[in-house]
């Protein structure tokens, strides 16, 4: 006796027996009742979703007749063209004149073309005038999984029917169908884990399903279908999690080395952890639960294990997993970088509270560290100068193991990457504090602003800074308004030129006027110049665009323009 594989043996030979399409299978059958049914059909959507079927228990249907008996297959009226090895113009053609040829038996001819996506442009057009005006007794059914390559032309001459992925739960209940059937045993655990790896491709799921029950003997458990199709179940990822909860960065690798030795993909494992850690989040809200494609059991177990980890944590580490998902085929060490993701996972503050924020031990570091320290103050200076605060570091040359007393308390000695970045945070505030409280910003008056501009003036031409000197001497007179030193340029190159520089002249300004709120603000004449585009003086400040060193020679000559 031959074997026929569940795909042939159990396809559907009713509208009612198609998995997962109840929306465009009842659209069908309204058709075909009320006789609303076009010549042209597009069915489109993933592979093994039942396209083809359809277009097949169709063409039954719709030449059913009170005469035929209803078991008859029209199997004479069925033709089906595989784009994929027909796609050139002599294909199309022959197709074209036998379509002219009405059935013997029936009412209709049914021209399935499986792959149309495949046909050439030039088959394309020779197929549009017969697509758009077929014969009376002739339906088209074209079937795709990728519709955006088909020219709008043909689709525009189509009725489409766009078929969904199947979900795991229409697929569980199905291969539960096919179990009792064929009088096996089968935990619905295991069903579920052959929908879940079918990802909604019904047909996938009964090849996997064959494949699992040639493995058995005739009992399929989870274990079974793990071990036979060499698929990482749900026990092996919940066991990882709690490992990368524990912070325990060995066991974690090793663990990881123990999945690999059994012959799982590392590119496998870094997918399905990041699918596992998506599936806990969704646990972690009553109404998201639903979206779980797993038994009840499993849930349960989701559920539990979702109230140990929180929100921050888990959106870390789906984005760790996630990118190291899309680079791992570019990575010329793949496996590193899959164990640097672990590591970094066992690294994640997820739990301030309960003080789980363990990294790196101690004894990765070396036996001293730096402390960065800053300089105290019992009281602001209020008008007083004081020097730009200076951020120093030195060395901590006690040891990590020999802690003061103080640390000894402390439940958790050794030193992790959240506490440094901790104390960076905190440097960073007291420096933002000092610039923006403690600084002072006392009064003065235009003179003594004009005073302290001519002798910053003076300092460029000792040191022989001709760029900044020549560009802070083309305004004349520069104003000072609430602190802020107003100049116009007529050019944006200058404008970028003193945006550049001019910290070294704020510096000089601030310490002297003792105010550190001195800014500039630049503005540049753009009307001006275009009102006097022929002028000398025009002509120049373009000159000085190019080589702002023209102003100094300009100075040291006493030329006038």
């Amino acid at each position: 006796m031959n074997y026929i594989v569940s795909a042939l043996k159990y396809r559907p030979q009713k509208f009612e027996d198609v998995v997962g399409q109840q929306a465009v299978t009842n659209t069908l059958k309204n058709a075909i009742d009320k006789g609303h049914l076009a010549q042209a059909l597009l069915f489109t959507g993933p592979r093994g979703v039942g396209k083809t079927t359809c277009a097949r228990i169709l063409a039954k249907e719709i030449n059913k007749t009170e005469d035929l008996s209803s078991d008859e297959d029209f199997a004479f009226n069925i033709f089906e063209l595989d784009a994929a090895s027909n796609n050139g113009v002599d294909h199309i053609r022959n197709l074209t004149e036998q379509v002219r040829i009405p059935p013997q038996v029936g009412k209709y001819k049914i021209y399935i073309i499986d792959e149309v996506h495949m046909l050439s442009t030039s088959a394309f057009n020779a197929f549009l005038k017969t697509l758009e005006e077929p014969p009376e007794h002739v339906i088209f059914i074209l079937a795709t999984t990728e519709k955006h390559k088909i020219i709008p032309t043909i689709l525009s001459r189509c009725q489409i029917y766009d078929f969904k992925r199947i979900n795991a739960f229409d697929i569980k209940e199905h291969l539960k169908k096919i179990v009792d059937k064929e009088g096996l045993e089968a935990d619905e655990d295991a069903l579920f884990l052959i929908a879940q790896k079918a990802d909604g491709a019904l047909r996938d799921a009964l090849s996997m399903f064959d494949k699992v029950v040639s493995y058995s003997d005739g009992k399929i458990t989870r274990k079974i279908v793990s071990e036979s199709m060499s698929i990482l179940d749900y026990d092996a990822y919940f066991k990882l999690s709690e490992l990368i909860l524990k912070n325990d960065i060995p066991a974690v690798l090793n663990y990881f080395n123990e999945l690999l030795y059994k012959g799982f993909d590392a590119h496998l494992i870094i997918a399905g952890l990041s699918s596992h850690l998506r599936d806990i989040l969704v646990a972690k809200d009553n109404k998201t639960t639903e979206l779980l494609e797993v038994s009840d059991n499993i849930k349960k177990q989701y559920l539990e294990q979702s109230k140990q980890f929180d929100f921050p944590f888990l959106l870390k580490a789906i984005d760790l997993t996630t990118q190291t998902d899309i680079n791992y085929k570019l990575s010329k060490s793949p496996h590193l970088l899959v164990e640097l993701t672990l590591m970094k996972l066992a690294s994640l503050n997820f739990d301030e509270a309960k003080k789980k924020t363990e990294i790196i031990p101690a004894s990765y570091f070396n036996n001293t560290v730096k402390i960065v320290e800053t300089y105290k103050t019992d009281s602001p200076p209020t008008s007083s100068k004081v020097e730009d605060p200076q951020v120093k570091s030195i060395q901590n040359d006690d040891k990590i193991q020999n802690n003061s007393e103080t640390n000894q308390n402390k439940k958790n000695t050794g030193i992790t990457i959240s506490s440094i970045l901790k104390k960076k945070r905190e440097l960073e505030e007291k420096n933002r504090k000092l610039k923006g409280q403690i600084l002072p910003t006392d009064d003065f008056a235009q003179e003594d602003f004009e005073k302290y501009w001519r002798e910053y003036l003076d300092k460029l031409r000792k040191n022989k800074d001709k760029n900044i000197l020549s560009i802070l001497t083309i305004d004349k007179n520069p104003r000072i308004i609430d602190n802020k030193i107003h100049l116009t340029f007529s050019s944006a190159i200058l404008k970028k030129e003193l945006e550049r520089n001019k910290e070294k002249v704020l510096k000089f300004l601030r310490h002297n006027l003792n105010n550190y709120d001195i800014d500039f603000v630049i503005n540049v004449n753009e009307t001006q110049q275009q009102e006097i585009i022929y002028t000398k003086k025009d002509k120049f400040d373009k000159l000085v665009a190019k080589n702002p060193d023209l102003i100094y020679l300009k100075e040291k000559f006493k030329l006038n323009i």
